[in-house]
């Protein structure tokens, strides 16, 4: 499990242990997220929380790593 899907199951468990923090995580994550586990996530990061319905599927499609990752590996071996 990565790190961050470590981090949102903790979120997601504390959100549904504890309607006032649900009740903040929605309101103000950024604030919400510091309290509860001590993460700070910097201005320039948009936080976005949403409950999702029985009725609803969200698909979250995160961004393209060919424009995030810009490596200056070459090639070590070829077929």
């Amino acid at each position: 499990m990565t790190t961050e899907a470590i981090f949102q199951t903790q979120l997601i468990q504390k959100a549904w242990e504890d309607p006032s923090f649900k009740a903040k995580l929605l309101a103000d994550p950024r604030s919400a997220i510091k309290e509860a586990l001590g993460v700070w996530i910097p201005d320039h990061i948009q936080v976005k929380t949403v409950e999702e319905n029985c009725n609803e599927f969200y698909l979250v499609i995160p961004p393209n790593p060919s424009g995030v990752i810009k490596s200056e590996a070459k090639e070590k071996a070829m077929w």
